[in-house]
């Protein structure tokens, strides 16, 4: 039996008497590329930022493996293995690649401040090992190329490969892709849709997909769930929520009338 990685049960999330999230309930199994579609608006980044501690849900339980995160901090979080990407890139443009992903390797530092700055041994150690861990994720995701240069001078489609190789270098249990293919071109998505599943099958990290790029969900997960404002319609295997009258009726705005047409 696979083991869930995460749960949400009953979460509700408000500002201002608009309701963000209705009853959202889902599971995600370790390994699993699980993914949450719906029109803009749908509540869709609203369930990140509740599963990543931006936002305090009023109603609702959240679990990571088994813990309650429910009110714990972002950084907390994070450090329970939990990691994510941004739609919009938040790379250091003015820093290399090496050192972007380094950053990601600052919860596995093992050592405080005064190590750092007397280069003593024990950070000297961790800084090989961190070093190490982060020249394996750039031969994963194929950047060698560029490993030496500023991220804010390279093709957009490599910046978001590197804006993922930042969050693998937390090295998660969950991931929370957030419209990583936004913008890109065919070629690009493709890349990126190889480098996704090989954090599934070779990595074995469970990720939760956010995405408008219908094809791209179809192709890749292993579940969907589809919303529209705040609320789940359905969940199920691609197919099935694909051909659901009420995900039809909110990505296309038709009436029951047309879909049984």
């Amino acid at each position: 039996m696979s083991e869930t990685v995460v749960t949400l049960e009953g979460v509700e999330l408000g500002f201002a008497g608009v309701k963000a999230l209705q009853g959202v309930d889902f599971e995600v199994q370790a390994g699993e590329l699980f993914a949450v579609i719906g029109p803009n608006g749908a509540g869709k980044t609203s369930i990140f930022n509740v599963l990543s501690g931006v936002y305090r849900p009023q109603k609702g339980r959240v679990t990571f493996n088994g813990q309650d995160i429910v009110g714990m901090r972002p950084h907390k979080i994070a450090g329970l293995g939990m990691a994510r990407t941004f739609q919009n890139i938040e790379l250091f443009e003015n820093l290399d690649v090496v050192d972007n992903l380094m950053l990601g390797r600052h919860g596995h530092l093992g050592y405080g401040w005064p190590s750092a700055i007397a280069r003593l041994g024990r950070a000297s150690k961790a800084e090989i090992r961190n070093r190490r861990r982060v020249e394996e994720i750039i031969d994963f995701l194929e950047i060698e190329a560029y490993r030496m240069l500023p991220v804010g001078m390279l093709p957009y489609g490599i910046q978001k490969r590197i804006e993922l190789g930042r969050a693998l270098a937390m090295d998660p249990e969950l991931l929370l892709l957030d419209e990583p293919v936004a913008g890109m071109n065919g070629e690009e998505t493709e890349d990126m849709a190889r480098f996704i599943l090989d954090v599934r099958s070779e990595l074995g990290i469970a990720m939760i997909l956010v995405e408008h790029d219908m094809g791209l969900v179809m192709d890749l997960a292993d579940r969907v769930m589809a919303m529209d404002f705040g609320k789940p319609l359905t969940t199920g295997l691609p197919a099935e929520v694909q051909d659901h009258p009420e995900v039809i009726r909110a990505y296309l705005g038709v009436g029951d009338e047309e879909i049984s047409a």
